[in-house]
């Protein structure tokens, strides 16, 4: 990860952050810094397990379309041809 620095500037780098943010803000801020890793740690492992979970499922079976169909509806024309005047 730091192969391109060497000892001295990582020291360097260190004493420059913790001339900035002083001795008791440091602790804090690797604590926060912990718990933001370890968050994103968590995230990942359950998407990862939710992919794998989803990958050994069996695909659902599918269901029939429409089991029970509505009769035709009845033409217009039938229903014209007869009169009511006709008994």
């Amino acid at each position: 990860m730091f192969a391109f620095l060497g000892w001295p500037e990582i020291v360097a780098i260190l004493a420059v952050v913790l001339l900035l943010f002083g001795a008791k803000k440091l602790p804090e801020l690797a604590r926060g810094l912990g718990k933001g890793i370890n968050e994103f740690k968590k995230a990942s492992r359950d998407v990862q397990e939710e992919i794998e979970r989803s990958i050994e499922e069996p695909p659902p079976t599918p269901r029939p379309s429409n089991p029970n169909p509505a009769p035709p509806p009845t033409s217009q024309t039938q229903a014209s041809s007869q009169s009511p005047n006709q008994s």
